[in-house]
């Protein structure tokens, strides 16, 4: 069985300020290249067969700190982006409430999620581990898909928090055929 391993990327200065940032391209702060480098020596004893990212700055620079220290290369998946916040990236709470949202739906994210997913996982058919890259929203499109079981994984844990304050949320692929 193979497990996709599914970490957030580390913090930027959007996250820091409360802004949403969708597609917008922000590198990783001082902070997040201090948390992919914690996260990095937290995977030192997993046996990883392959990195996967989201192709945005900030998930692909948390991977690289990974893959460099583990010796692996990172595969850029466009598909595992966060959310497209359209008008409202960039924006706080606060400015989010004068504005109206034009953007990508909740659906069509959490669909373009798990068909990356999927794919992923049919690339690893044989077992393993893979580390997967991804955002917040990304993650939460995830373990809010009902029912999780109608694309090929079973549940094989819950998101927790890291010290590095990176999630992770394992899935496990299950064998073809099985059930």
């Amino acid at each position: 069985m193979t497990t996709l391993l599914l970490v957030r990327h580390g913090e930027t200065d959007w996250n820091a300020d409360g802004r949403l940032q969708g597609h917008t391209d922000r590198p990783l702060s001082d902070f997040g290249r201090r948390q992919a480098r914690q996260l990095a020596d937290e995977l030192a004893g997993e046996d990883l067969e392959a990195i996967y990212a989201s192709d945005l700055a900030r998930a692909r620079e948390t991977a690289e700190i990974v893959g460099e220290q583990l010796g692996l290369p990172v595969v850029l998946e466009p598909d595992l982006r966060e959310k497209d916040w359209g008008t409202w990236e960039g924006l706080t709470a606060v400015e989010r409430d004068r504005v109206e949202f034009v953007g990508e739906s909740t659906e069509a994210h959490r669909e373009r999620i798990l068909h990356a997913l999927r794919r992923i996982s049919e690339r690893h058919p044989v077992g393993g581990s893979v580390l997967v890259v991804t955002h917040g929203g990304s993650m939460r499109r995830v373990q809010t898909a009902e029912p999780v079981a109608r694309f090929p994984f079973a549940r094989g844990g819950r998101a927790v928090g890291r010290p590095s304050g990176v999630a992770q949320a394992p899935l496990r692929r299950r064998p073809p055929g099985r059930r």
